[in-house]
């Protein structure tokens, strides 16, 4: 089985990479993720699932094993196959997905090209107890750029010596007291939290 490959980018479309590895092209199918990694440097790094079949061999890749990890949880449920399982990891990222899925976000999923209703209910159903639900004070605080100022401010309270968990309730409360901006967030925070 191959487990990891690195070379030189022969050729790319449609998250379809061909690898040169010591003069032989690995056709890989891979995450957004590892696509744009590889496009972008001309080559790199992949670490492979290796699908065996009657009617032949693939070779899917990722960026990270956690990234593989997730993938190989995927594939385990039931009407989930590799290709089901890169195109989900494809349009959404590994963070997104397992916060999804502990939360039981169906439509979320289901929002995936391809991926009904019922698969998507089925990935939550078995996969929450494995992946580990989301705790309140670990679920996001916003979403879209607001989660990133969010995450911004939850890590500069970190860097004061705040707990992980105090930095989410006091970024909260900002939130929730009307605190739009970055610094008015980690203000905000700051006061609630003397």
């Amino acid at each position: 089985m191959i487990g990891y490959l690195k070379g030189n980018l022969v050729f790319a479309e449609d998250n379809v990479v061909i690898l040169s590895v010591n003069d032989v092209g690995y056709e890989i199918a891979c995450s957004a993720a590892a696509f744009r990694e590889i496009v972008n440097n001309r080559g790199g790094e992949v670490f492979v699932y290796t699908a065996v079949k009657e009617d032949g061999i693939s070779l899917y890749g990722f960026i990270s094993p956690e990234e593989k990890k997730i993938f190989l949880k995927l594939i385990s449920v039931s009407g989930v196959g590799p290709k089901m399982g890169i195109t989900v990891l494809s349009a959404m990222s590994v963070d997104d997905l397992t916060v999804k899925i502990a939360t039981g976000d169906v439509k979320g999923l289901s929002a995936v090209k391809g991926l009904g209703k019922k698969t998507a209910e089925r990935i939550v159903l078995e996969l929450r107890d494995k992946i580990g639900a989301v705790s309140a004070e670990e679920a996001p605080v916003d979403t879209g750029t607001a989660a990133e100022e969010a995450d911004d401010a939850i890590l500069a309270l970190m860097s004061l010596g705040f707990s992980r968990s105090e930095s989410v309730q006091a970024v909260r409360k900002a939130k929730a007291a009307g605190a739009e901006s970055l610094q008015q967030v980690i203000s905000l925070a700051l006061k609630s939290m003397r």
